[in-house]
């Protein structure tokens, strides 16, 4: 009797993990509306960086992983991750990758993404007013670095992700990198990184459903608009649009 029940268990917790598999995949790939659902990681991750950054537990992380890297550690790798996703966004069509939209349209959903995830950010910063790890100033809450990184790699996700679900995702490998180093740098703690990736993820993906001004055009000419890094003693995003 029990080696039935045993049997039976077991194939229904096959039968169940192939529908979970099965509805995984249609939340990822096929997914076409917007709805509460989509934000509860991005949530999860501001609430995460919000409670923890009044905790002893942020400035034990942070030790910790000064320790592990060595307190001298420094790169400025990470000024470069955060800009990666959009490389990527305008470089899978010529991987043989079909996008979502045209180079007009990706150019728009960039600058208006980043451009509503920098203001937040600031207004944030401002408002905080979180001295970082280092002591260089108060605006360490949220991590910017971080919030870009994550910004971008959503608009990637969102442009690719039924052309090739794995180049799709690849973006949040150098977001999540792009996270660690602030840490690293002793320029965030784990609380700045966790709400700057909530807050760049929710922002890519409402403006990746959402798409503003997805009929522009224009003039009869072919168009083509391209966001490029501005790397130097700034960080930023500049555009550059050419008939």
């Amino acid at each position: 009797m029990k080696r039935k029940l045993l049997i039976a268990l077991t194939i229904l917790f096959i039968q169940q993990g192939n529908a979970q598999q099965k509805d995984t995949t249609n939340f990822v790939i096929k997914e076409k509306k917007l709805s509460y659902k989509h934000f509860i990681i991005p949530v999860a991750l501001i609430s995460s960086g919000l409670i923890l950054k009044d905790l002893k537990a942020n400035d034990n992380l942070q030790g910790d992983i000064r320790r592990i890297l060595g307190t001298d550690f420094h790169t400025k790798i990470d000024n470069y991750l955060q800009f990666e996703p959009i490389l990527q966004i305008y470089g899978g069509r010529y991987l043989g990758l079909k996008p979502k939209h045209d180079f007009l349209h990706q150019t728009i959903n960039i600058a208006i993404s980043n451009a509503i995830m920098g203001g937040i950010v600031q207004t944030m910063k401002h408002t905080f007013k979180e001295e970082r790890p280092d002591g260089s100033d108060q605006l360490s809450f949220p991590s910017g670095h971080t919030a870009t990184a994550f910004t971008n790699a959503s608009l990637l996700f969102y442009e690719y992700k039924e052309a090739n679900i794995w180049y799709a995702s690849s973006g949040f490998l150098f977001a999540a990198t792009t996270g660690f180093l602030r840490i690293a740098n002793n320029k965030h703690y784990t609380s700045d990184v966790l709400a700057g990736a909530g807050i760049g993820t929710a922002i890519g993906l409402a403006v990746s459903y959402w798409s503003p001004f997805k009929s522009v055009t224009l003039g009869k000419n072919k168009t083509h608009a391209l966001i490029y890094p501005q790397i130097g003693e700034n960080y930023g995003i500049g555009l550059l649009i050419k008939n």
